[in-house]
């Protein structure tokens, strides 16, 4: 069985208006037929945060929506809570403090129950705190900053569903430039991942060249900014305290909505040609022409030049004769 995609959204994702990212999550769970589980352990204000997501998600025509709210690790081990996620459809982590959530959940049942769920294909998403831990590794706190600097954040483990990756989150809006290329220049066989507020990114499983490949695509305002440091040559190593760090040779993708990125390969998938209408009309009006002309030339055996004087007799012959004021045509 194909593995759940995984929805990782950058934070303040647009509850009010365009809920594009949200319906899209419905129906990726079985829209009408969608039985969905809120976690909210990141979040300190855990029920209102579950009455927030039960009334969007039931807006959107989820059939049901159930809490599971370990606030322990003992809670995150109760079989019944465990059993919750058993038959959901899909699964949301809430924003918060994602090294609680991390804390609580990580190497329990409920964190298996969650990876089990992603191998039998049910949709896991999270937003803030609920997509950093999506990846391997989770940073756990640090400040912003667009200058990589030593001790600038650190890492925690997350539950792995995307495998040599680090998810940070509100990326753009909280400039987290520098503590991401930190990480990945500390780390060079990790991925690194920002994303933007109002915005997901979408991994799915894709056959390609008949093998399988993760392939992350990007929807909602803003954009996912992808640090792949396999080449990088840095000082991270040997840098003191919060110096800054040397970081060469990072290769650094921009994807807005709509981009298609091969996490596996690491390389962009390229975009759909697609065919501007009234642009392709032209150039068949202007094909049509150009042929009609070249049969002219071949029926008549005459060179351009001799077609030039044929038109233009065609148009004189064609043009109204004018009369003077004595009635004298000209």
């Amino acid at each position: 069985m194909a593995k759940g995609p995984l929805m990782i959204i950058g934070g303040a994702e647009d509850k009010l208006r365009k809920r594009s990212i949200l319906q899209a999550f419905v129906t990726a769970a079985g829209g009408a037929e969608a039985r969905i589980a809120v976690i909210p352990t990141a979040s300190s204000l855990g029920v209102e945060v579950v009455q927030v997501y039960d009334a969007l998600f039931r807006r959107e025509g989820a059939a049901d929506v159930i809490a599971v709210r370990p606030e322990t690790r003992e809670d995150a081990h109760d079989e019944t809570l465990v059993k919750e996620l058993s038959d959901a459809t899909g699964i949301f982590m809430t924003g918060g403090n994602q090294l609680k959530l991390s804390a609580i959940i990580g190497g329990t049942p409920l964190g298996d129950a969650i990876i089990d769920a992603h191998e039998r294909g049910v949709v896991v998403a999270g937003t803030s705190a609920g997509a950093s831990i999506q990846s391997s590794h989770m940073v756990a706190f640090g400040g912003p900053g667009a200058t990589a600097k030593q001790r600038m954040t650190q890492v925690a483990a997350g539950l792995g569903l995307l495998q040599t990756s680090v998810i940070d989150q509100h990326f753009d809006q909280r400039n987290r430039y520098g503590r991401l290329l930190m990480i990945v220049s500390q780390s060079p066989q990790l991925l690194g991942i920002g994303v933007d507020e109002d915005t997901a990114a979408i991994v799915e499983s894709r056959e390609i060249d008949g093998e399988e490949h993760e392939v992350l695509r990007v929807m909602g305002r803003g954009a996912v900014t992808v640090f792949d440091p396999a080449h990088i040559t840095t000082n991270a190593y040997e840098a003191k305290r919060s110096a800054p760090i040397l970081a060469s040779g990072v290769v650094l993708h921009a994807l807005p909505a709509g981009s298609e990125f091969d996490l596996t390969s690491r390389t962009l998938v390229p975009p759909d040609q697609r065919v501007d209408l009234e642009e392709a009309a032209e150039i068949a009006e202007a094909s049509h022409d150009l042929r009609q002309m070249a049969r002219d030339i071949a029926a008549a055996d005459a060179s351009p030049s001799a077609l030039r004087r044929r038109l233009a007799r065609a148009r004189r012959q064609s043009t109204p004769p004018t009369h003077g004021p004595d009635g004298v045509t000209s």
